[in-house]
């Protein structure tokens, strides 16, 4: 039960959940291929880890091409000679009702939510048969949990993420590890950096400070799922405030 020595990619790593596990992760002693749209929050998260004595090489992705997703993976067989772990956390939530008919909005989060975990999921699954191991690790969102008002496009993306991730662990067989992690609300500018809408900005941001927890609560829970024995998959964790509806 160890992390450590793990090669291990993480997309949307530069802020957020994404950055709080690849610094956990680093600490535990994995080895980070780190992938964002933002070259110098993803080279700032690299350099943060190798100042604490950690390694971490970077590459500026974006998720709806599936050949980023192919060179991130590539970059991490280059440098490492293996990847271990794929967590496919880049998202994001542009929240709405659907009457504003935000299509372009609907359509991002299907590339990016979507499409953009299955592009990762792609680009791996070749390495991994080859190795004969792997784990991929689904970020989707307690937001598929309970559908609210708002949410109902951002959650039907999640949830097609579960119902694919959990159609993948059915096929991986006994070497391939597949996890979907959960989190609810968490204190990142996720929650609402994308939102246009005023009030459901304002109402969510509001939300967010009585009751938001620490990224690194879903940092922890990675490193999980993780550590396990190579004969132990962890297929599902939800993580949320103990004060979350």
């Amino acid at each position: 039960m160890t992390i450590e020595n793990k090669i291990v990619a993480i997309t949307g790593a530069g802020r957020g959940i994404g950055r709080a596990t690849a610094i956990h992760l680093a600490a535990r002693g994995a080895r980070l291929v780190l992938g964002a749209r933002s070259e110098a929050e993803i080279a700032s998260v690299a350099g943060e880890i190798e100042a604490a004595g950690g390694e971490a090489v970077y590459r500026a992705i974006d998720v709806t091409r599936a050949v980023d997703l192919e060179d991130l993976v590539k970059l991490a067989c280059e440098r490492f000679g293996r990847l271990d772990v794929i967590i496919n956390n880049a998202g994001i939530g542009p929240l709405s009702r659907f009457k504003a008919l935000k299509v372009d909005e609907w359509d991002a989060m299907i590339d990016v939510n979507l499409k953009g975990a299955l592009y990762g999921i792609a680009a791996v699954l070749p390495v991994f048969t080859g190795q004969d191991s792997g784990h991929v690790i689904n970020v989707v969102s307690t937001a598929g949990l309970k559908i609210v008002p708002t949410m109902g496009v951002y959650a039907a993306t999640k949830n097609a993420l579960r119902t694919a991730t959990e159609g993948l662990r059915q096929e991986a067989g006994k070497n391939l590890r597949v996890t979907e992690i959960s989190p609810g609300f968490i204190d990142t500018t996720f929650a609402y950096a994308s939102i246009a809408d005023p009030d459901i900005r304002a109402a969510i941001v509001t939300r967010k400070e009585a009751l938001a927890i620490s990224p690194v609560a879903i940092a922890r829970a990675i490193a999980f799922a993780i550590e396990q024995p190579s004969d132990v998959e962890i297929g599902s964790i939800v993580v949320r405030p103990t004060a979350q509806d």
